[in-house]
């Protein structure tokens, strides 16, 4: 999708609210340009030395259209404020919606945190599409009326008209691609430079080192110096057009002058007549300059919007029948059949025929060494990848024929990549789901050995967490998101590498709780810890993404 198809579908969306605009446009343009019709009336009454009731009405009328004019701006503002306020909402739960959701092979060697950064050009459409749509519409009418309204007082300003026209599509038309494209590139490395600070904040531990640190200094002036090389390109084509706007104006402004002059000195216009054209020749160059304004703002909204598009344009899960069938108190059986799985960049499968069931409350360990294909064994079962070839069955039924939410919601799912989110330790283990119940939350904490821990919190359980758990230790963080995927109530665990970083006597205790026969879930786990295999029905061993 263009940037410029995706500026047509925004404005679609809120179509209405835009016609709304345009029309208080249109009402406020025609208003501000008959008021010179008046103005040329009251300067023939002052020139006659006339002082008449006819003279106090039109003051008056004009006085009022200054006001109308107003209060069709104070409405405009009024819907591009609905409009900015729509623009934030619904990017943010499009990103919200779109993250969990994405393929896992969209976002495979992609950061996602750094994605997720594209959201702060929502503010630029916010302000940017807001002030188009006043500013611009406002000048576009003022232009085409002031045209019109010149063309009353002599034939030579329809030609002046054409001419303006003609010399106005011919400069957007010289800079529009090449504007827009420095833009997009000015932009890139402007989110490089931005991701770079990210990254030494992240690690800015690692950065106190003297040689690390000049490292990342020159990593930014490398990368700085990549922005301001693409953004003194950009600069140049808004300086062109500039350039443009100033010997265009020049021209006009003299080039009417003169002519105006001579018409009323050869008498095809009457002093008023000039007065008043004067005035909306001042008004249409001021909307012209409106434009030019406007263009180099008109490239920020769709280099942004080109921005979000880096998100949207990622395709997301969707149920390829509507039909599907969902999972509802049945014990649930996972087989795969002769299953391969191949990552993008990669020539080697990960996985390769791969046949294995998994009966109902079946206790299983995986176990391979690194890149033998366990994770992503867990990944494929939890069905956050699809088989390149293969079938994964559940209940005997394809799980394509299953409603994937209602497989899902019977997961609890574990990965290196888990950690804590920003809010309180409740927030944290429970989401906010309203039906659990303190009994049950307290008992799953001291079976996961966290209870000590809350309790030698001044604040317990509303004790605020930063991202990733930041102020607490690791063993903590793994507790914290164990205790989440249990209290989901699962009746498949599928864990990878959940108790790495806890002490091996609480280990011991957890893995003895988790493949308790007492406990009706299935387990799947991948860990070096051999106490899991003491508990296991099921060991199955990986090499070379092959079952040994």
């Amino acid at each position: 999708m263009t940037p410029l198809e995706r500026f047509k579908n925004l404005i679609l969306i809120d179509k209405r609210d835009i016609y709304q605009i345009f029309l208080y446009s249109i009402f406020g343009g025609f208003i501000s340009l008959t008021l010179p019709l008046g103005i040329q009336s009251i300067v023939n009454f002052i020139q006659a030395g006339k002082v008449s009731t006819s003279w106090g009405i039109l003051v008056i009328v004009v006085v009022i259209g200054v006001i109308l004019v107003g209060v069709f701006k104070i409405m405009q503002y009024r819907i591009s404020e609905n409009l900015q306020q729509k623009i934030f909402v619904r990017s943010s739960f499009d990103f919200a919606y779109r993250f969990p959701k994405i393929k896992f092979n969209r976002l495979y060697n992609q950061y996602p945190p750094e994605l997720a950064n594209r959201f702060f050009d929502t503010l630029s459409i916010q302000k940017g599409f807001s002030k188009l749509l006043l500013d611009i519409s406002t000048a576009i009418l003022q232009i085409v009326f002031g045209m019109l309204l010149l063309s009353l007082y002599h034939p030579f300003f329809i030609l002046f008209g054409i001419i303006l026209s003609g010399l106005l599509y011919i400069i957007f038309k010289v800079n529009f691609k090449i504007g827009l494209e420095t833009s997009l590139k000015e932009s890139k490395y402007k989110y490089k430079v931005a991701h770079w600070i990210q990254e030494i904040a992240r690690n800015h531990v690692s950065f106190k080192n003297k040689d690390l640190f000049q490292f990342s200094l020159n990593k930014n002036d490398m990368l700085v110096s990549d922005y301001l090389d693409y953004r003194e390109k950009h600069f140049k084509i808004l300086k062109r057009q500039f350039i443009q706007l100033v010997g265009f104006k020049t021209i006009i402004t003299a080039g009417l002058l003169i002519i105006g002059g001579l018409l009323v000195l050869s008498q095809q216009m009457n002093i008023g007549q000039f007065v008043a054209a004067e005035i909306i020749i001042l008004t249409i160059i001021t909307a012209v300059e409106k434009l030019f304004g406007g263009l180099e703002l008109f490239y920020d909204v769709l280099t942004s919007l080109e921005k979000l598009g880096a998100v949207s344009d990622l395709e997301i899960e969707q149920e390829k029948n509507t039909q599907n069938l969902l999972l509802d108190n049945e014990e649930i059986t996972i087989e795969t059949k002769n299953v391969s799985y191949k990552y993008p960049d990669s020539e080697k499968p990960i996985l390769n025929n791969i046949n294995l069931t998994i009966q109902p409350k079946e206790k299983v360990v995986l176990q391979g060494e690194n890149g033998s294909g366990k994770s992503t064994l867990i990944r494929l079962l939890a069905k956050i990848i699809e088989p390149n070839t293969g079938t994964l069955f559940i209940n005997n039924i394809t799980i394509d024929k299953i409603n994937i939410n209602s497989y899902r919601s019977k997961i609890g799912l574990i990965t290196r990549e888990d950690s804590t989110f920003e809010g309180t330790i409740l927030d944290n283990i429970t989401c906010q789901n309203p039906t659990l119940n303190m009994s049950e939350i307290n008992y799953v904490l001291e079976k996961v050995e966290l209870i000590d821990f809350i309790k030698s919190l001044p604040l317990g359980l509303d004790t605020p967490l930063f991202p990733e758990g930041k102020q607490i230790n690791a063993s903590v963080v793994q507790k914290i998101i164990l205790a989440r995927c249990i209290l989901s109530k699962p009746d498949i665990l599928l864990l990878e590498d959940p108790i790495s970083k806890i002490s091996n006597i609480q280990a011991e205790k957890i893995i003895s709780f988790i493949m308790d026969p007492k406990n009706n879930w299935t387990v799947v786990v991948t860990s070096t810890n051999e106490d899991w295999k003491k508990y296991a029905s099921q060991v199955i061993t990986l090499e070379n993404g092959q079952i040994v």
